[in-house]
């Protein structure tokens, strides 16, 4: 990946973890100035403050963690990382469902899925298959920066549970007649539960 990556960019600072690994990587890019090899956890890196890109072939265990580092990081344009398959439909709407941190980061970061490895494709080969997932900063976000509290609780509210539809437990904290009219004007079926709304119809 690296080798592939360096053509590409001006500078790479590439991470790896396993301490064995490290000293054949940077023997192997010695002699190319603008990447930097770190043994380290990438989890430790300090986020530039000048816009970025991560590409990464992360631990299948610490997809959460590294998923995390990349929303929180203000500078970071976009990030395509290799995950668990289930983890990449489960975050993307490949299943006709999106999650709750997925809708929660949506009004300022794109999620897709774009490919798939399959198991065999990896030396060991994992018990189970891959998915590429790209996330994209929006350059305009959907919201403003000031309503991303309101956001948080509307769709932590959403995923509540109560009354069973996002519906009704929208009109337990919301006027009825607002309710049913964002439902008609984004054709909704008030009986839908909330997983099952796509994020762009929110």
């Amino acid at each position: 990946m690296t080798e592939l990556l360096a053509p590409r960019c001006r500078e790479l600072h590439a991470y790896e973890i396993d301490p064995r690994l490290v000293p054949a990587l940077r023997a192997r890019f010695s002699d190319t100035s603008h990447v930097r090899i770190i043994g380290d956890d990438f989890l430790t890196a300090r986020p530039p403050r000048t816009p970025f890109s991560v590409a990464g072939n992360v631990p299948f265990s610490r997809t959460a963690a590294i998923v995390d580092w990349c929303l929180r990081a203000p500078a970071l344009t976009d990030a395509t990382l290799l995950t668990q398959l289930e983890y990449a439909r489960k975050r993307t709407g490949d299943y006709g469902s999106w999650t709750r941190l997925t809708i929660l980061t949506w009004p300022w970061h794109e999620w897709r899925l774009v490919g798939r490895v399959g198991r065999h494709s990896f030396r060991p080969v994992p018990r189970v298959d891959a998915g590429i997932v790209r996330i994209e900063r929006r350059r305009t976000p959907l919201l403003d920066a000031g309503t991303h509290d309101s956001w948080r609780r509307l769709v932590e509210l959403g995923f509540s549970g109560v009354g069973g539809s996002l519906h009704a437990s929208l009109r337990r904290a919301h006027p009825g007649r607002r309710v049913d009219a964002a439902y008609r004007v984004a054709r909704l079926d008030p009986g839908v539960l909330v997983g099952e709304v796509p994020p762009g119809r929110g």
